[in-house]
């Protein structure tokens, strides 16, 4: 196993290329580990690591006979390889070449198995394995030059100009502060990514609010109102026109809001979860409510968007307010029981350093925050764009998604900090009048609304089953659909690109299971986009004439076209 200096050596070596909140999370996953601060790192000697002798022993066998058989071919026959990463011709081509790759997947698989066969609670067989995927991702010959048969076949080809534009590359990578996965100089915001027209008719210092111009002669009575989540900036619903959720709202009769997120600097650094739902959420709430001159609206809370929206909800149900008609929450977690691979990261010594760390004041970097997230697929987000960018001096293809990936937001530290502790750690959203929340004790009983949820099935970052568990939660009226691909993928899934499936019940049964609701579902090829469209028509009312103008009268005037400022603010 590693030593404790090598985890600590790792962990440097990352924070200078990736930033420091994934190298504090390196820190915090090492054994024995009191949490994850550099201090704890080097004090605390790594507990003692023990393997289940029957797995251990079944390893070492099985390890030796395929050590055996591959050096027994030796580099005159070295067996091929389906790893992605070491299909090309170059690889293929090469005996060398294929025979690292060979070892290198030989003592990949070995070492997981190791992991697996750790004695231990699930969570430290979870840290290990983890880690050792990260350290497994991190080595693979693929990654270096001295070994990565193709960039070297290209450095041949080109007479080294890769090479110099790789370098080139990785200048300005380290210029920018992150990995590029797209070519970033391809875009702009307002102009070839949220681009829908529309005017921001509300601003404060925690969002602005943006209204859209209707495609309809006529809109349903009852506005719509978005709430994206405060970790990503809200254009990952507005992507292009193609494949835009907001523009579909828009299309389909909806007069639609979005909550536009600041990107907080040093002035919002001791801003609390309260002020993010009592300033933001509830106000954009109120204020759409008071521009359109409706009673009730319909909102939408995507990721931590629809945690916020949930709390909302709660504290307005707490004060006697029934401000929203539906509400439709989209990979969203209401119950932290199940929060799959970012578990891993999650215990009291993580979240008291958070809280000592910035739960008074500061800001989570976030490049911190998107570097983490990346590293729960390194292969697919970081060592892929490594090789690519830097060995082969090749610049990424254009993808709007990633360039959306790739503008980072920030958190205010006090907010941050709250939320790791009361959801992921202590999960007290699930238990009426264990939170107070902008000073409303908080009970999901009382949001007695009809529902929409939507979990997307390789989601790592919301588990399907955690969003289903939803279901289990909320006492009105509920649908709910999964639809195929993750996190990002399964949401934006415009019909018609024709992709993907998503799953329904028609009998509206939620039994306590997914797997149970699965058994009753029905599988239908193509977006789940169609589905939700009818279930929230049937809750916005009567369509009414559509506004000829933004805002209402000289209290909500157009401040500015869409998308507005805030938006364009940079971490």
């Amino acid at each position: 196993m590693e030593t404790n200096s090598q985890w600590v050596e790792g962990a440097r070596q990352f924070q200078r290329m990736f930033g420091e909140g994934w190298a504090q999370m390196l820190n915090g996953l090492q054994p024995g580990a009191a949490g994850p601060s550099p201090a704890a790192a080097t004090a605390v000697p790594p507990a003692p690591v023990r393997f289940a002798p029957d797995k251990l022993a079944a390893l070492q066998q099985q390890y030796l006979e395929e050590a055996k058989a591959l050096w027994s071919e030796g580099l005159q026959n070295p067996p091929a390889v389906a790893d992605r990463r070491f299909t090309s011709e170059a690889w293929s081509k090469s005996p060398m070449a294929r025979f690292a790759a060979a070892q290198y997947l030989l003592n990949a698989r070995t070492l997981m198995g190791l992991a697996d066969a750790v004695e231990g609670d699930e969570k430290a067989r979870a840290r290990i394995r983890f880690a050792v995927e990260q350290w497994m991702a991190a080595m693979s010959p693929s990654n270096f030059l001295a070994f990565n048969a193709e960039a070297q076949l290209k450095a041949i080809e080109t007479q080294g100009e890769s090479i110099a534009k790789g370098v080139a590359n990785l200048l300005h990578d380290l210029r920018q502060g992150h990995v590029s996965m797209t070519d970033e100089s391809l875009f702009e915001v307002g102009r070839n990514v949220a681009t829908t027209e529309g005017a921001v008719v509300f601003e404060n210092d925690y969002f602005q609010l943006i209204e859209y111009k209707p495609l309809t002669a006529k809109v349903y009575e009852r506005p719509f109102l978005m709430v994206p989540p405060c970790i990503n900036k809200y254009y990952i619903l507005d992507l292009q026109p193609e494949n835009s959720l907001i523009r579909h709202a828009v299309a389909e009769g909806h007069r639609t809001f979005v909550v536009s997120w600041r990107n907080p600097d040093a002035s919002l650094a001791q801003s609390t979860w309260d002020d993010y739902i009592e300033q933001a959420v509830i106000t954009a709430i109120h204020t759409v409510q008071d521009i359109s001159g409706a009673k009730q609206i319909n909102a939408l809370g995507f990721c931590v968007g629809g945690t916020m929206l949930s709390n909302a909800l709660a504290v307005l149900a707490a004060r006697g307010e029934d401000a929203v008609a539906s509400a439709t929450f989209l990979t969203t977690l209401i119950d932290f029981t199940d929060t799959g691979i970012l578990d891993v990261f999650i215990d009291e010594a993580f979240v008291a350093f958070r809280e000592l760390q910035m739960g008074q004041g500061g800001l989570m970097k976030g490049q911190d925050l998107a570097s983490t997230f990346s590293f729960l697929r390194p292969n697919d987000l970081v060592w892929n764009y490594v090789v690519g960018n830097y060995l082969k001096g090749e610049t990424p293809p254009p993808f709007d998604l990633l360039y959306w990936n790739s503008d980072a937001t920030n958190l205010p530290g006090p907010y941050y900090a709250w939320y790791l502790r009361n959801f992921y750690l202590e999960n007290n959203l699930v238990e009426p009048g264990r939170l107070t929340v902008c000073g409303e004790s908080i009970d999901l009983n009382r949001v007695d609304v009809p529902v929409y949820i939507y979990g997307s099935r390789e989601d790592h970052i919301v588990p399907i089953n955690a969003a289903y568990a939803s279901t289990q939660l909320l006492p009105g009226p509920k649908r709910f659909v999964m639809g195929a691909s993750g996190h990002i993928a399964g949401v934006i899934n415009p019909p018609a690109k024709k992709k993907r499936s998503h799953w329904t019940r028609d009998d509206g049964a939620l039994p306590a299971t997914l797997d149970a609701w699965l058994a009753g579902a029905t599988e239908h090829p193509g977006s789940w986009w169609t589905d939700w469209s009818r279930w929230l028509a049937g809750h916005a009312g009567r369509q009414v004439a559509a506004p000829k103008a933004y805002g209402r009268g000289t209290r909500f005037k157009a401040i500015e076209p869409a998308p507005g400022r805030y938006v364009r603010q940079k971490a």
